[in-house]
């Protein structure tokens, strides 16, 4: 990887000069064809990495569809779709790479067919070079594009014998500044060098990168597994697509204390909604104090308990219902999401005024919604519970609000314990009607 200087802290590269050779002379690669025995007469020294484009790795396994278009094809390799935009789409593959059509190609094949990724890169680099008979790394290349960037580059998405990051976490610049987040992510540099001499058009899908025999490994490797981010890691792991889906209500949390910033901004989130006449019905109640929240729940239990004992249901009935309240005592944080009328008309007829207020009460669902798709942005759970509707009284003088605040609800808010459980099936076609 890389070697410290004399004080131990500088990274100092090993490398006086990279060579990145095309392979010649390949011909057209078809089904069952040996990647390594083509390679046979490639001059190959121990410490090369060979970088192979992983459509003839497709080619040779068999990874070929017929198909009039990509459509089909595209639908089978994709775990989810990240983002559409007319017939472009951005999907993530079972691979748990992120790219343009799920990286089915219809370039560089016969007409009237598709090329799909490898079944497993990281496998096809592994086999290739144990027939090659060397000490040499390969690498499986694709190409991708880039969010916030034009133009396409060439990414490792298969890798054997070869080092997939430079960590240099810890290091000092020459600043004495020391490095926290910088990790290299060396096989992608690799293949995008070596896409350097093979072009998208000369017929060129193998090249040999010289001068890195220090990144070339005795074992095969992780391959590279490394360079996928965790979902959990990724700043940007919901698409356009992904958002409004990314809400799920979560009724178990974990001990991991939420950051008040992060509601804050969900907040931020939640006034964006729309509300009629220009105004701003909502108001979002923030309940950070562990002695509040305790006593806000406990003025609620017992004005429900008082409720259900009234309207005569048993006491094993009562615990029940009761227990229900416990999403939001096992919760980290609470809010309290109010409607305020402030701004609304008053007219002469009681049907125009009750419409009035339902229109402000749509207008705070729909900025309680806001605030919990942007929750789950920010990765934290919620669950929207109706409960202080039944107590607005009591919810007031707990925390001291107007009495023209009519409390929504309560949101529990917290760090997921678990996975959600998959959403039942839907198919929009059920909910429209078209006239």
């Amino acid at each position: 990887m890389s070697e410290r200087n004399d004080t131990g802290d500088l990274p100092v590269s090993r490398v006086a000069k990279v060579e990145v050779i095309p392979v010649t002379g390949l011909g057209e690669v078809r089904q069952g064809d040996d990647i390594a025995a083509l390679l046979s007469g490639a001059d190959l020294r121990d410490g090369d990495i060979v970088v192979v484009t992983s459509k003839i790795v497709s080619k040779a396994e068999g990874r070929v569809r017929r198909a009039p278009d990509r459509t089909a094809a595209i639908e089978e390799e994709t775990e989810r779709v990240v983002a559409r935009r007319g017939d472009t789409v951005i999907a993530q593959t079972r691979h748990g790479f992120v790219m343009a059509a799920a990286g089915v190609d219809a370039s560089n094949t016969e007409p009237g067919t598709v090329l799909l990724l490898p079944e497993d890169s990281d496998a096809s680099a592994r086999a290739i070079r144990a027939k090659l008979g060397r000490r040499v790394g390969v690498i499986v290349s694709d190409t991708f594009g880039r969010p916030w960037r034009n133009g396409l580059t060439d990414v490792a998405i298969g890798a054997a014998g070869v080092l997939p990051l430079d960590d240099y976490r810890g290091a000092s610049d020459s600043y004495g500044n020391e490095l926290n987040v910088t990790v290299t992510a060396l096989a992608d540099e690799i293949a995008s060098a070596a896409e350097l001499v093979k072009g998208k058009l000369a017929g060129v899908p193998v090249a040999i990168v010289r001068g890195l025999a220090h990144l070339v490994t005795d074992d095969d490797g992780p391959g590279v597994r490394p360079l996928v981010r965790p979902a959990d890691h990724d700043l940007f792991r919901f698409g356009s697509r992904d958002v409004v889906f990314a809400r799920r209500t979560i009724r178990e949390f974990s001990e991991q204390p939420v950051d008040p910033e992060a509601v804050r901004r969900a907040v931020a989130a939640g006034i964006a909604a729309p509300a009629p006449h220009h105004t701003t019905p909502w108001r979002f109640v923030l309940v950070e104090s562990a002695q509040t929240r305790t006593k806000l729940l406990d003025a609620m239990r017992e004005a429900w308990i008082a409720d259900l004992r009234g309207d005569g249901f048993s006491e094993q009935s009562i615990a029940k219902r009761v227990r229900r309240g416990d999403v939001l005592r096992n919760a980290p944080y609470l809010v309290v999401p109010c409607l305020v009328m402030e701004g609304s008309h008053t007219y002469r007829d009681d049907r125009r005024n009750a419409s009035e207020r339902e229109m402000f009460i749509v207008a705070t669902g729909a900025g309680v919604e806001n605030f919990l798709i942007q929750l789950a942005v920010e990765g934290l759970g919620s669950a929207w519970v109706s409960s202080t509707m039944f107590c607005r009284p009591v919810v007031r003088e707990v925390l001291d609000l107007p009495e023209s605040w009519d409390p929504m609800g309560c949101v529990a808010v917290g760090h997921a314990a678990a996975p959600p459980r998959d959403r039942a099936p839907r198919d929009p076609a059920d909910f429209i009607v078209t006239r």
